[in-house]
């Protein structure tokens, strides 16, 4: 028996039909209001959305070649369900496109980008001060996503921003994956701190040395996360 997806409220009819229903099924799954491994009905989705089949249709087909929507061996369309080894795979990526940002953000990021990057940090802290049961873990990786960014743009290379946003949407569905059995793996505005201070400085060899200590310590407590996940294969008695 499939499990009812619940998404938001039908869709207004303003701007292309195709991309509304694209934005609204991207967010959900990015958000984990579509879960990982969740079977997609078009029809189930277009009565939801109060649209035909047909934007549903095509909605699913961007998202597919983007990674996020993948066809099980029975023919059907699931949400996809990052393993371990994707994960450590995902990391290695991030990390060589970030000590990149983060070296050129030394040279290149503006006063008002610094400023930006505090706000940021100051906003997360925030968040986190909340009691445990008010914390919003899409608002939290939204924000880790936003002080990631504003690194990637103040390098003023498009390439290197372009290539981080398509690591940055699998690393969203991944940390929705794990925050939500485990949301200690959020903690990580001290080393936003840290990563900032020695933009701030403009010291390469200092911002390469705390992203890769931020992004390895986060690549530790996620890919742990994950692995509790797993189920445990069956042995022979």
């Amino acid at each position: 028996m499939l499990t009812p997806v619940t998404l938001s409220n039908p869709l207004p009819r303003r701007a292309s039909l195709h991309e509304q229903t694209y934005q609204t099924l991207r967010t959900s799954i990015l958000s984990g209001e579509l879960a990982p491994d969740e079977r997609l009905v078009e029809t189930q989705l277009a009565q939801q959305l109060a649209v035909s089949r047909t934007p549903i249709r095509e909605a699913l087909r961007q998202l597919q070649r983007e990674g996020l929507v993948t066809m099980d061996t029975s023919g059907g369309l699931r949400v996809i369900s990052i393993s371990v080894a994707d994960a450590v795979h995902l990391y290695d990526c991030r990390i060589a496109l970030e000590q990149a940002a983060v070296s050129e953000a030394c040279l290149n990021a503006s006063d008002l980008t610094l400023e930006e990057l505090q706000q940021s940090i100051a906003q997360a802290e925030r968040a986190v001060q909340r009691a445990a049961s008010t914390l919003n873990t899409f608002e939290m990786l939204n924000l880790d996503y936003q002080f990631h960014r504003q690194i990637a743009e103040s390098t003023g290379n498009p390439w290197l921003t372009d290539l981080l946003d398509q690591v940055f949407d699998k690393m969203m569905l991944l940390r929705v994956q794990t925050t939500r059995h485990n949301p200690k793996v959020l903690e990580i505005c001290s080393e936003h701190r840290q990563i900032c201070a020695a933009i701030a400085s403009r010291d390469p060899d200092t911002a390469i040395a705390a992203i890769q200590a931020h992004l390895g310590a986060s690549k530790i407590r996620v890919v742990k996360a994950l692995a509790a996940l797993q189920p445990v294969p069956e042995t022979d008695v």
